[in-house]
């Protein structure tokens, strides 16, 4: 793979610890050859952390060091750690600190990440890893996306983007949402949304677990959360056996032919995933032809969807070409399949079947304009904008990330209807 993967504040290094103890462990199918994609020649993970605050770095590096293969492990350099938080503000994030005691955080990332595309035989894209609510992920996440697009424009970006629960997590987030989408738009070529809601909910089916009263969330820890997400991404990234090379290198589905696939159009860039694992003959049509069974796969929630991939892992030839039709047919979309191997990717050892749905649909028009009418009611009352002046943000800068959500939100709903 051609990627240099990258995790931005809090929330991004906890799916990247994940992330990372799933694809490095020994018993994952085909690991020799499957693992080069993510390491450089010398066995090192292909990877960059940030933060600006160690603890989540320094225990991401012992969680994963104490369970990866031999040889595998985070060049020490690539851990990129501040002394001071971001106090949950994007224009904190963005602009850094005013002090010169400590390194800016933005420039000793692009030096490592300089590096790390040199490591590269072929250097095509970034994969960042963060969320929008916060201070780093959503700040540095966005100057970085801005400063990567600047300095390898022929490269691509992918982001794996966290949406916060829509109770509320911080007073400022829906202004962190509001810039950090429109940075996003602006500057990426695809984003991999998850939202809170919906993997706690889908975790905690997984789980069986219920909430306690029918208004309450499920009590799902947050490791759990995590834990899907990462298992998404795998189902989704992870190499394919069927194109390994005589050298025994899978060549497989890098992300940017994922980008290729469902995001066609440039102003449409928000892509949903959906996952389940069963340990059972299962298909796509039974719960989409179901009314009074629960979707396992939300592919037109709030609007049409417009582009699909899907990733079928654990399913023979010939029920993975019946699934393939019966999809096809229920579903009524355009839709790219992907059929990996006969082994499960995202349970090894169990003879489940786990397919995977990236699809790219309407729902995006509704999660934006609840960003942008939500950052309205307080921009308007004048919420909190001093947290925003100090640290060089402009009205005008508000405005222009108004006009671009609205417009990317229009766009959704149009071609939705």
């Amino acid at each position: 793979m051609s990627a240099v993967w990258l995790h931005v504040g809090q929330c991004g290094n906890q799916i990247g610890e994940e992330w990372w103890q799933s694809l490095t462990r020994e018993n994952v199918p085909h690991a020799e050859a499957d693992r080069y994609p993510f390491c450089s020649p010398d066995g090192k993970l292909s990877a960059i952390c940030v933060d600006s605050e160690p603890k989540v770095v320094r225990k991401l590096q012992k969680q994963v060091k104490s369970g990866l293969a031999p040889n595998s492990s985070f060049r020490e350099n690539n851990l990129i750690v501040g002394k001071r938080g971001r106090g949950n503000n994007w224009a904190y994030g963005y602009h850094g600190l005013h002090s010169a005691s400590e390194k800016n955080l933005l420039e000793r990332t692009m030096e490592s990440l300089r590096k790390e595309v040199e490591r590269r035989d072929c250097y095509c894209g970034t994969v960042l890893f963060h969320s929008f609510s916060g201070g780093t992920g959503a700040g540095l996440g966005s100057q970085l996306c801005e400063a990567i697009r600047d300095e390898y424009s022929l490269g691509q970006i992918l982001t794996v983007t966290v949406a916060p629960h829509q109770a509320g997590e911080s007073p400022l987030q829906h202004y962190n949402s509001l810039l950090c989408l429109s940075w996003l738009q602006r500057h990426v070529d695809g984003v991999l949304l998850f939202q809170n809601d919906a993997v706690l909910r889908r975790t905690a089916a997984l789980l069986g677990k219920k909430a306690p009263v029918s208004d309450m969330q499920p009590q799902v820890s947050l490791s759990a959360m995590n834990t899907y997400v990462a298992s998404c991404l795998a189902g989704l990234l992870y190499p394919l056996k069927a194109f390994t090379t005589g050298s025994g290198i899978s060549v497989g589905m890098e992300p940017w032919e994922l980008l290729r696939s469902a995001c066609p159009m440039p102003t449409m860039r928000f892509l949903h995933i959906a996952q389940a694992c069963k340990r059972q003959e299962w298909g796509l049509s039974h719960h989409e032809k179901s009314d009074s069974e629960p979707r396992a796969f939300p592919l037109r929630e709030g609007g049409r969807c417009h582009m699909s991939l899907v990733t079928l892992s654990g399913w023979e030839k010939t029920s993975r070409e019946h699934i393939a039709c019966e999809g096809l047919i229920c579903l009524g979309e355009e839709m790219t399949f992907r059929p990996t191997d006969s082994l499960n990717i995202v349970e090894p050892g169990c003879h489940s079947h786990s397919p995977t749905i990236c699809a790219n649909h309407g729902s995006s028009a509704e999660l934006l304009q609840q960003v942008v009418a939500r950052a309205e009611a307080m921009y308007e009352t004048n919420a909190y904008l001093h947290w925003y002046w100090q640290y060089g943000y402009e009205e005008a800068d508000f405005q222009q990330a108004f006009e671009t959500l609205c417009s990317v939100a229009d766009d959704y709903s149009r071609l939705g209807e």
